[in-house]
């Protein structure tokens, strides 16, 4: 038995050639991506480079990239579960006009004009409409990984993003069928019936998901085996976020969109926060794989020796494709500063240009749809276009807004004094680049301290977010009226998305010290400006946490000495008025 189970290790094929690709692969990644970073540059640029130097264009390390991509697809799908976790039904219909009026109008009149172009340049017309698809689409992962990384993904241009990215990956569906039809032959009949059935099965899928994550998975976490072992929440919580990737791929649709879907179904929950929470070190690991797979297909040397024919297609898209979007921003009521930057975040090609040149690699009618040639050029202009991604999405705001003031100026001097209907007031602007701020007031722990400090604050004019691990009592919040949720408050995923960069107050009621200290310096470390209450239960812990940084302990040694002597006064008063 041994001996079978030894050759089996080393024998070729089964797991363990992959793993060793992806252990080489993330090694690789992580050196480049730490170097990137002390560069100043975004980590996604070392990501992708590593792949290069590891691939098989590079040092030949990794001499396969399929499996690896098929791997790493799933990092995609868990990002977008990971961020629909922070979007509840009512927000993602706030991204209406983005996702409903822009997102379809770029997505056609994108891949119209890319297909001229690549028409006047000699292509055939499938080849050319291949290409305009490939540039039509804009890269989900790298543009969300940047903006939530930059907390910008609430910004205006940032929701306007991910309403067109949206519509993005719901247009992948109907462009892979009609891909398959024209690689190996069918008739728009057929195009239009596998649609019909991708749509129908969507909405059954929509059906399931809402029971299994708002009548089923709320009553497991509730379970008493649950809440005293913090393994099986986690494993809970990783079976959703895969599971529903999986369920949509094997309907035939997206995993991301329908990754994404599944987060939004969940995220009324309150246990949305500390499942994000949970999924995030897999969604990482999977979002890193992702990248560093991208970077295999790159080939320097091929790059250098056409450097030329591959700058102007990386400038055609860097240039023509922002300005597509910025105009139809505008058309449709979007300041030309928001729009400016939104397009700038999504002057990329996207992933999604691998899959279709892989579709296209299948032979119609005797050879394959895409060119040897066409096929190289797109993959390095794609690679080239994410590299310079993350320098101009943290550009973008500010271009955004030097452009919108150049405009107007140009228009001054122009004699065009008079306001347009769709430019703004500087008030406006200044309202509209304020991130949402209330008065707000969080309760880190419900229990009977928590639950009579929101007694006292119940009647004021204060928005209330309370933060605990214990569903029951977050339940007890709910039905005070205050925003609840459930997720472990030491975490700093779980204080972000509670809202702690706009808190005013922070209220921290842990009975232990050492828990109370470390959630002082989380909060002084996410948001400086925020006021700490702190509970002290023992006097000699009362200056530890206050150097920590409270701007208040309530020490209740000391408090409960004072209620004492007020009730022995109250004793004695009342005998010496006998």
């Amino acid at each position: 038995m041994l001996d079978v189970a030894l050759a089996s290790a080393v024998a070729p094929g089964g797991p363990w050639p992959v793993l060793w690709d992806i252990l080489l692969l993330l090694t690789t990644a992580m050196l480049l991506g730490n170097l990137a970073e002390r560069l100043g540059q975004s980590v996604i640029v070392g990501y992708l480079i590593a792949g290069t130097v590891a691939g098989p264009n590079g040092f030949g390390w990794i001499s396969t990239h399929a499996e690896l991509l098929n791997i790493a697809e799933i990092g995609i799908a868990l990002l977008l579960f990971a961020i629909g976790l922070e979007f509840s039904p009512q927000r993602l219909v706030a991204l209406g006009t983005s996702a409903l009026r822009i997102g379809p109008a770029q997505v056609v009149l994108t891949t119209l004009l890319a297909y001229g172009g690549a028409l006047a340049a000699g292509m055939g017309q499938r080849e050319a409409l291949l290409v305009g698809m490939m540039v039509a689409m804009s890269s989900t992962a790298c543009v969300l990984r940047l903006l939530t990384d930059r907390a910008e993904i609430e910004t205006r241009h940032g929701r306007n993003a991910l309403g067109i990215l949206l519509f993005q990956d719901a247009a992948v569906v109907p462009m892979i069928l009609l891909a398959s039809v024209m690689a190996t032959g069918g008739t728009t009949t057929q195009v239009l019936w596998k649609l019909l059935l991708a749509m129908l099965a969507a909405g059954a899928l929509l059906g399931a998901f809402y029971v299994l994550f708002n009548v089923v998975a709320p009553r497991l976490f509730l379970l008493p085996t649950y809440r005293r072992n913090r393994d099986l929440p986690i494993l809970l919580a990783v079976i959703m976020a895969t599971g529903s990737a999986w369920a949509t791929h094997a309907v035939g649709l997206g995993p991301a969109l329908g990754a994404f879907a599944a987060g939004i179904l969940l995220a009324t929950s309150p246990f949305a926060v500390q499942i994000r929470s949970d999924t995030r070190p897999l969604t990482t690991l999977m979002v890193t794989l992702f990248f560093s797979a991208i970077g295999l297909f790159g080939d320097p040397a091929w790059l250098v020796a056409n450097w030329v024919m591959v700058g102007a297609v990386v400038l055609t898209i860097v240039i023509g494709k922002p300005a597509i979007i910025a105009v139809l921003s505008w058309l449709f009521g979007e300041p030309w500063r928001y729009g400016v930057a939104t397009a700038l975040c999504l002057a990329q090609v996207g992933e999604f240009s691998f899959v279709l040149a892989t579709i296209a690699q299948s032979d119609f009618a005797g050879e394959p749809l895409i060119s040897p040639l066409t096929f190289r050029t797109m993959v390095s202009a794609t690679i080239v276009t994410l590299l310079i991604t993350p320098y101009l999405v943290a550009a973008a705001p500010r271009l955004g807004a030097l452009f919108e003031t150049g405009l107007h100026r140009a228009l001054q001097v122009l004699g065009a004094r008079r306001r347009t209907a769709r430019e703004m007031t500087v008030e406006e602007k200044i309202a509209a680049e304020r991130p949402p701020s209330e008065d707000t007031i969080i309760i880190v722990g419900f229990g009977p301290v928590g639950r009579r400090v929101a007694q006292g604050l119940l009647d004021s004019k204060h928005k209330l977010v309370a933060v605990d691990l214990n569903p029951e009592r977050v339940e007890a919040a709910r039905r005070y009226g205050v925003e609840a949720k459930v997720g472990d408050a030491t975490q700093r995923d779980i204080l972000y998305h509670a809202g702690i960069t706009q808190a005013h107050v922070v209220v921290i009621t842990a009975r232990d010290h050492v828990v109370a200290r470390h959630l002082i310096h989380i909060v002084r470390d996410l948001s400086p400006d925020t006021l700490i209450v702190a509970r002290c239960r023992y006097h000699t812990h009362y200056f530890e946490l206050l150097y920590a940084g409270a701007h208040k302990v309530v020490d209740e040694d000391e408090v409960l000495g004072g209620l004492l002597s007020e009730e022995v006064f109250g004793l004695v008063g009342s005998e010496r008025d006998r």
